[in-house]
């Protein structure tokens, strides 16, 4: 599952949204105050997965996360500067289970209160001198690495 918090670029929204559903995520949530998942860019970009996935709009990313968590998922924040690896989640098999993914906006990141309620605040590594992923990059291995674990 994927969490999109305040992201408000309709283009990378909608990128999210079709990686979510070709990575086999049963929902997307937009969270706060994020884009309309049918503006015109938004649903453009996601190429149709906008009918193939449960979309959910949610005015409290919090209460969000803490229904995911009631739900028996693991929550995990992604970042930058995350005190947990991806591969280090990968490799200790902590993606098996049911995931949702917290994402933010490009130019912002999470809001502090989400990467606090998350089970773990990750990065994704770089192994070039890239700074950092765009967001529908970064998502698109988070979301994968998932899917990859759960098969």
């Amino acid at each position: 599952m994927a969490v999109l918090a305040a992201i408000r670029d309709p283009g990378n929204a909608g990128t999210v949204l079709r990686t979510a559903d070709a990575a086999g995520a049963g929902a997307v949530v937009f969270a706060g105050d994020a884009v309309d998942p049918y503006n015109g860019k938004c649903v453009r970009a996601s190429a149709g997965s906008l009918f193939h996935v449960d979309v959910v709009r949610a005015a409290d990313p919090v209460a969000v996360v803490d229904a995911l968590r009631a739900a028996g998922l693991s929550i995990f924040a992604t970042t930058g500067y995350g005190d947990s690896d991806l591969d280090d989640l990968t490799d200790y098999g902590r993606l098996v289970g049911p995931t949702a993914w917290l994402f933010g906006s490009e130019a912002h990141g999470l809001p502090e209160e989400l990467t606090a309620a998350a089970d773990a605040r990750v990065r994704v590594p770089l192994y070039g001198r890239a700074e950092s992923l765009n967001l529908a990059a970064a998502a698109a291995v988070c979301l994968y690495a998932s899917a990859r674990a759960q098969r």
